[in-house]
């Protein structure tokens, strides 16, 4: 086990360098470029992966801001989010509205339908007993003319 930790820790330590050094992107190579780098890091064991940690690129500190960062605004706090929330309500009640409104003109012409079958259905009956009417009055002459005739 103590043979083969420094070899472990030696080839690890390549391993990420090396991975390290091709996925940097050359702008932020210090002196030398990638093909130098990887070959130093690949044939100078332990050395080359320390050299290219410690001097082999620029290291960038993250910049701070200078206030504290801006706090998330609640929704019901956001006017933005509000003013959608009104525009959607908006629309929601226009179709709203266009939908009672097809509603109401459609159950006016299904009664106007209905009223107008009503009618031609009332009519239809009272033509049906004027001409029963009309049939008796005829019948009634007839036997009336039959029995003057009999006489």
């Amino acid at each position: 086990m103590g043979r083969v930790l420094p070899i472990v820790v030696a080839i690890a330590l390549l391993v990420y360098a090396l991975i390290d050094c091709l996925q940097t992107d050359s702008a932020r190579f210090r002196s030398l470029n990638r093909v130098a780098w990887v070959a130093i890091i690949v044939l100078v064991p332990i050395i080359g992966p320390v050299l290219w940690l410690v001097l082999g690129k620029l290291r960038t500190r993250p910049q701070r801001p200078a206030g504290p960062p801006p706090r998330p605004v609640a929704p019901d706090d956001d006017p933005e989010f509000l003013r959608h929330l009104r525009d959607i309500d908006t629309k929601h009640e226009q179709m709203l509205n266009q939908w009672e409104a097809d509603l109401r003109k459609r159950e006016a012409e299904a009664k106007a339908a209905k009223d107008a079958e009503e009618r031609a259905a009332a009519e239809e009956v009272e033509r049906r007993k004027q001409a029963e009417a009309r049939k008796r009055e005829d019948e009634a002459r007839q036997r009336t003319d039959d029995e003057d005739d009999s006489r």
